[in-house]
């Protein structure tokens, strides 16, 4: 019986454990280099935190196969990163330009930080500022 429940248990883990499929890959390696360098600077518009390259999403596999073929038709990859640009907008770079659209994502960030320090400090201040009476006393203390 106990044989017979560890066979059970062992089918099921089996089953389970399935290796995902293998990304196309084309022909020519140098090509397939040149294509997960381009989709490694662009962003898994579905995923949002991973690169085209590294995503299992249908878009990226998509958006993969694309630009492969435009690396066979032999665009050069600022031509390749400028329509994916045109067409998905600086969110589409991993890492995008810095402009006036841009800035808040660049510096924003930054900006929060210092924001943050500077009402934690004055916090601080005003608190070594009060009166030991002002505080409420510890219940033990009472």
């Amino acid at each position: 019986m106990i044989r017979l429940l560890m066979l059970a248990c062992l089918a099921l883990l089996f089953n389970t454990a399935r290796a995902a499929d293998a990304p196309a890959a084309a022909s020519d390696p140098v090509l397939e280099a040149k294509m997960l360098a381009i989709t490694s600077e662009l962003r898994c518009l579905v995923c949002q935190n991973q690169t085209i390259a590294d995503s299992h999403a249908d878009l990226a596999v998509d958006l993969r196969n694309q630009v492969r073929e435009m690396v066979k038709r032999g665009d050069s990859q600022q031509q390749i990163l400028d329509y994916m640009t045109a067409r998905y907008g600086d969110f589409v770079l991993y890492r995008p330009p810095v402009k006036n659209t841009t800035a808040l994502l660049w510096f924003g960030p930054g900006i929060l930080l210092v924001a943050g320090l500077a009402v934690f400090l004055a916090v601080l201040r005003r608190r070594s500022r009060l009166s030991a009476d002002r505080f409420e006393p510890d219940p033990e203390e009472a």
